[in-house]
């Protein structure tokens, strides 16, 4: 778990206001969700065989015996919140998204901790690809806005009742003669979760996997006519997409579309640019005519890890149309997505985003002298405030060279200045930074004086 530092809050302003005017643009009111619930809850949605509830999620029992949950992500809480709360009867689509904390205790990964921040994003009630591809297109705009560029998606379908146990039986058996190749952890998906099996990063099952059956192959008609038709949305609209045949997700209530957004070109890129660096490195440091030879091999086949930067999954979502009905509301098709926050900032800043601070720039600032003055400041730094003048002031300084320095940095225009003499007197100097010209102006007149300065 982490710190979020005041110099790392621009960041996370800047996700929140661009994804937020984005979606609210699309039609998506926000909804916010407690971070804990019934550890049943996530046990029907998520999947009693998943690797979330198996080992990563945090749970408890109360004084009172209630067995609880924190949330280890938010289709679940927005689920539960829609059917308690009626929503099932009103105009559908309902598009609903959240924002905050969620808890894995899982291995923490680059850009992923045991308590990691989610933008969550759910559409309720329409089962048209369309509307897919429309989720796809909106996570995509989102990415642009908040600066990070060359996005693809990677895409998959994974069909559903009708077709996937003909793919699973296909899966267990190409694995049936693998079994002793693969880690522990996926002989035992094999009996639970199979797809899973295709999302394992070990090298040993990532090599098993690569011959393994494609789910496309076995989509029955309508599952097959569905992902068709979002793929040419994709292709009308212009976004990259990768058909990735072993994306499968992690989570047990995905059905038909699965996906997930990454940064590829630009992981190519800096690959490109690590081993020209590599080359350049040992040119110099074992002389013209080495850069071939045994040195430069040796450093170039030095672990891929070591090499370039992992490549992470931003955005990830899909579509799940049994969900609702296994939570006790009525049959209702659903798709949706959440971005991880940290991972977007963690590319942001790798990729030397050009982010503003969002701080507002203060053309006053407010300087006080003695124990009169600054309370007499204090009243007159809310007045500013409350006639929307941005001011700044510093009142645990005493002296004046100290706070005009400040006021100097933060390149104020004028600085206010009251004193023991201006309190009992009720009056204020106005200090124009740039010359040094001051002016004495009566306190109640102050406000107006300063509003006009600021118009010129």
């Amino acid at each position: 778990m982490h710190d979020i530092l005041p110099d790392k809050q621009h960041y996370w302003k800047h996700i929140q206001k661009k994804s937020s005017q984005i979606l609210e643009d699309y039609g998506f009111d926000k909804i916010d969700l407690p971070i804990v619930e019934n550890t049943g809850l996530f046990v029907r949605a998520v999947g009693e065989a998943t690797d979330v509830v198996e080992k990563e999620m945090y749970s408890f029992k109360t004084k009172g015996g209630d067995e609880l949950s924190l949330r280890p992500e938010l289709t679940a809480n927005t689920l539960r919140a829609y059917l308690e709360h009626g929503m099932q009867v009103m105009p559908h689509p309902v598009r609903l998204w959240s924002y905050g904390p969620v808890f894995r205790h899982d291995n923490p990964q680059a850009g992923r901790y045991r308590q990691f921040h989610q933008l969550n994003v759910e559409s309720i009630g329409d089962q048209d690809a369309v509307v897919d591809a429309e989720m796809i297109f909106m996570a995509h705009k989102v990415l642009e806005a908040i600066g990070l560029k060359r996005m693809i998606v990677k895409i998959n379908s994974i069909g559903d009742d009708s077709c996937r146990p003909q793919y699973i039986k296909a899966l267990k058996d190409h694995y049936r003669n693998k079994v002793k190749k693969i880690c522990n952890k996926c002989k035992d998906r094999l009996k639970t979760n199979p797809l899973r099996v295709l999302d394992c990063v070990e090298a040993n099952c990532v090599d098993a996997a690569k011959d393994a059956p494609q789910m496309v192959d076995y989509l029955d008609s309508d599952c097959k006519k569905h992902f068709k038709s979002v793929l040419e949305f994709l292709d009308e609209v212009g976004v990259p997409y990768l058909l990735d045949p072993h994306l499968v997700r992690g989570l047990d209530y995905y059905t038909k579309t699965v996906f997930e957004f990454v940064q590829e070109e630009e992981e190519k890129k800096e690959e490109e640019q690590q081993q020209k660096e590599i080359k350049e490195e040992v040119v110099a440091e074992e002389g013209e005519g080495k850069a071939e030879g045994d040195a430069v091999k040796e450093k170039v086949d030095e672990p891929e890890e070591k090499q370039k930067h992992p490549q992470l999954a931003v955005i990830s979502g899909g579509r799940y149309d049994k969900l609702v009905a296994l939570l006790g509301g009525p049959a209702t098709p659903a798709i949706g997505w959440a971005m991880g926050v940290e991972r977007a900032v963690m590319l942001l800043e790798r990729n030397k985003a050009n982010i503003p601070d969002y701080k507002t720039n203060p053309k006053i600032f407010l300087a006080q002298l003695s124990e009169m003055g600054r309370r007499k400041g204090l009243v007159l730094f809310e007045e500013m405030r409350k006639s929307s003048i941005p001011v700044k002031t510093s009142f645990g300084r005493d002296s004046i060279k100290s706070q005009l320095r400040i006021a100097d940095r933060l390149g104020s225009l004028y600085t206010l200045i009251i004193g023991q003499k201006e309190a009992l007197e009720g009056t204020v100097i106005l200090r124009e930074m740039s010359t040094g010209v001051q002016e004495t102006i009566p306190m109640e007149k102050i406000v107006d004086t300063v509003k006009k300065r600021l118009k010129k």
